[in-house]
């Protein structure tokens, strides 16, 4: 069954948190898809993936092979790329129906914005109430633990 893991970022920016997820991610045979709300922002992420350590292959959406691409930032929803894992950004929405289809959804949050903690409890809601099974991890102590948990 599929499973939606929250990440409350407060130690540990998005472009720090973010490439971590994609190597497990990437290690467990999945193809990821990272949808986010804005282009430039996407762009920004694109070029920190590119900066950072190690090589993560990935793309912005867009190109003429982005079916190839083991991890697509887009800001696109419906067509999913044939990915196994969806990782939420900046506020984009999950469907939960789009989670069905999934091995994992993630929703990565910055703690220090309170917006950004408003959308993900909204999120949970929608997604638990839909019966999706949920894990919420903060960063409090930190390191990563897992605050709370919804079976399905």
């Amino acid at each position: 069954m599929s499973e939606v893991y929250f990440y409350h970022m407060t130690r540990t920016p998005l472009e720090a948190t973010l490439p971590l997820l994609l190597t497990k991610s990437l290690e467990a045979g999945w193809k990821v898809l990272v949808r986010g709300t804005d282009q430039a922002m996407l762009s920004w992420l694109d070029e920190k993936l590119w900066l950072g350590d190690g090589f993560l292959p990935h793309g912005l959406a867009g190109g003429t092979f982005d079916a190839d691409q083991p991890v697509l930032l887009t800001t696109q929803t419906g067509d999913m790329q044939g990915a196994n894992a969806l990782i939420s950004v900046d506020g984009a929405m999950i469907d939960p129906g789009e989670v069905a289809a999934l091995k994992r959804a993630s929703i990565l949050f910055d703690g220090n914005d309170r917006d950004a903690i408003a959308h993900a409890r909204t999120m949970w809601k929608t997604l638990t109430s839909a019966g999706l099974p949920a894990q919420y991890w903060s960063q409090e102590g930190g390191r990563w633990e897992m605050k709370a948990q919804a079976q399905a």
